[in-house]
């Protein structure tokens, strides 16, 4: 990623509640001229961005316009990314504006939604309908587009990351022109997903969807981790959408959340698993903060979108003032990368808040951490201590190498763009089609330059 130093990071949280709260933070202006020079910050604060001349178009067409008398342009959708993936110094487009849900196909079991529509707005129009996304992330405040572009996920060892619901998508290329491309497309489809912000600025996205269900989750407790040697996959197969979480002290998985389809005759909980104790009250991520923002645990059954995410839509999500890290290796290595990690448990754990363990079955997109391979994300919520922070983080990018871990693209990482980019076997293909839509480099910025290009 791009020099920390080059960033100015504030004090202040700047937390992404709700959407009544989000739309007073920016005031809504038509596209024919920025908002203000007041640059935006990221949700949690820790990055303000490098240009206050943000646009807010409600129309394909005000994007179209822009696209074309811009020289450079980034795309921002819920701002939950740390690092400067959709930075720019010159002008940036806000889809908060577009936030139309166009159609429910249900001959098709689709829906087309605007690029600022986030998981938690859809959710339940979806439900409503009868209908259900197969995944979701652990906040539902995020939007679609800018989840998908990035290659965020949630867990569940047989569900893929949020890219793999996606059927089609619309997007403005460097030249203005409207693109729509699905599955119909085939491969190139794979290559245009999970774009990274290269391709244009998106402006609809189509959601493949199943019939709704129910759900619900129960916690247990204090899960040593030497269990998980012969039975990692075994534990994180026990449910629909299963996360373990850890501070890294004494070997120990501080929780495990379970998240089921709900049925009609189990128990809420085993009496144990594996050692570890089923809770007897709803419980947050981190123990020691109030679980009134967390999804209802204890078994209760409830609609599949107010049990999957681990937070609720109305309320501050995670710690708030944070930052965050994350990086994928395969399943395989599941248990070995654990015991890695766990050796720098002294280091780590005075800066985080909470560790976050999920499996992401493999998909075919090209840009993808998860790219034919079944994964394990190890994901780290870090205290906001950036200069500890960013020396933290190459130590656990050094642990990870001989497992050819790769980071999380709207995360932060220090890892050197040679070897990032050795781990993607599709990245020629996928500037070769980026080179298609923007020739000329409109959409890139800093990040992809280090990143993509460098």
């Amino acid at each position: 990623m791009p020099a920390m130093n080059k960033r100015t990071f504030i004090k202040t949280v700047s937390a992404l509640t709700g959407g009544v709260i989000l739309s007073d933070m920016i005031a809504c202006n038509p596209s024919s001229k920025p908002a203000s020079a007041v640059p935006l910050s990221n949700w949690a604060g820790n990055l303000t961005y490098s240009t206050g001349n943000v646009y807010y178009p409600k129309t394909v067409e005000e994007v179209q316009e822009l696209v074309k008398k811009s020289d450079k342009l980034k795309a921002l959708g819920s701002r939950h990314s740390f690092n400067t993936i959709a930075d720019n110094t010159a002008s940036q487009v806000s889809s908060q504006e577009m936030k139309k849900i166009i159609g429910l196909d249900k001959a098709n079991h689709t829906i087309t939604i605007e690029s600022g529509v986030r998981y938690g707005d859809v959710a339940p129009y979806l439900d409503e309908n009868n209908y259900a996304l197969a995944n979701l992330a652990s906040l539902p405040h995020i939007t679609a587009a800018g989840a998908t572009a990035t290659g965020t996920h949630g867990s569940g060892i047989k569900n893929g990351n949020l890219s793999t619901s996606v059927a089609g998508i619309e997007f403005v290329n460097a030249a203005g022109e409207v693109v729509t491309v699905s599955k119909k497309d085939g491969d190139i489809f794979n290559g245009i997903v999970v774009n990274l912000g290269a391709i244009g600025i998106v402006t609809k996205i189509t959601l493949d969807l199943i019939p709704t269900f129910k759900m619900k989750q129960v916690v247990y407790l204090d899960l040593p981790m030497d269990v998980l040697k012969d039975n990692f996959e075994n534990i994180m197969s026990r449910g629909y959408s299963v996360s373990f979480f850890t501070n890294w002290e004494h070997k120990n998985i501080n929780e495990v959340w379970i998240k089921s389809i709900a049925g009609n005759d189990e128990p809420a909980a085993e009496p144990g698993l594996y050692g570890a104790k089923p809770a007897d009250k709803n419980v947050h991520p981190i123990l020691t903060e109030p679980a009134e923002n967390t999804t209802d645990q204890m078994g209760v059954p409830g609609p599949w979108y107010e049990r999957m995410p681990h937070f609720k839509m109305g309320f501050k999500p995670s710690a708030g003032k944070e930052l965050q890290a994350e990086y994928f290796v395969p399943i395989a290595n599941a248990y070995n990368a654990m015991m890695a990690l766990e050796q720098l448990h002294e280091k780590v754990t005075p800066h985080l808040f909470i560790s976050e363990i999920r499996t992401i079955h493999a998909d075919e997109f090209w840009m993808s951490p998860c790219y034919k391979q079944t994964s394990v994300a190890f994901h780290f919520t870090l205290k906001q201590e950036t200069e500890a922070v960013m020396q933290l983080l190459p130590q656990i990018e050094t642990v990870l190498a001989p497992f050819n871990a790769k980071p999380h693209w709207a995360k932060l990482f220090t890892l050197d763009p040679k070897v990032l980019q050795s781990r993607y076997e599709r990245l020629k293909d996928f500037k070769d089609l980026v080179a298609t839509h923007d020739p000329k480099g409109k959409f890139r910025n800093e990040f992809l330059e280090k990143n993509i290009y460098g």
